[in-house]
């Protein structure tokens, strides 16, 4: 005995937030955008903040140093932990990893 699953698909605004109400549907989809946006610049920002990463780490290797300064490391670990708790460490570490090993 085989079934079959449909998927459906939420037509109403309300049934594509979650929401209860045509009201608040419209809020969280504006909200949504605003969230949309607000990822795109940091993934930008991401991305700037790689390629700057980048330059340090040639600088330094290019002048004999290591590649990665661990004291720096734990400085943007603790602002970040300072700033957002502890999972503002966790995306600390995403972020140096990210930047990490570019040159």
């Amino acid at each position: 005995m085989s079934s079959t699953t449909t998927a459906t698909t939420a037509t109403t605004p309300a049934e594509q937030t979650g929401a209860h109400t045509d009201e608040a549907a419209a809020l969280i989809g504006g909200a949504r955008e605003r969230i949309d946006a607000l990822d795109d610049r940091i993934i930008g920002l991401v991305q700037e903040r790689m390629a700057v990463s980048a330059v340090i780490q040639e600088a330094r290797i290019t002048s004999g140093g290591r590649r990665v300064n661990l004291s720096r490391e734990t400085a943007v670990l603790s602002h970040y932990r300072d700033a957002l708790g502890k999972p503002g460490t966790a995306l600390a570490m995403t972020l140096l990893e990210l930047c990490r090993g570019r040159v």
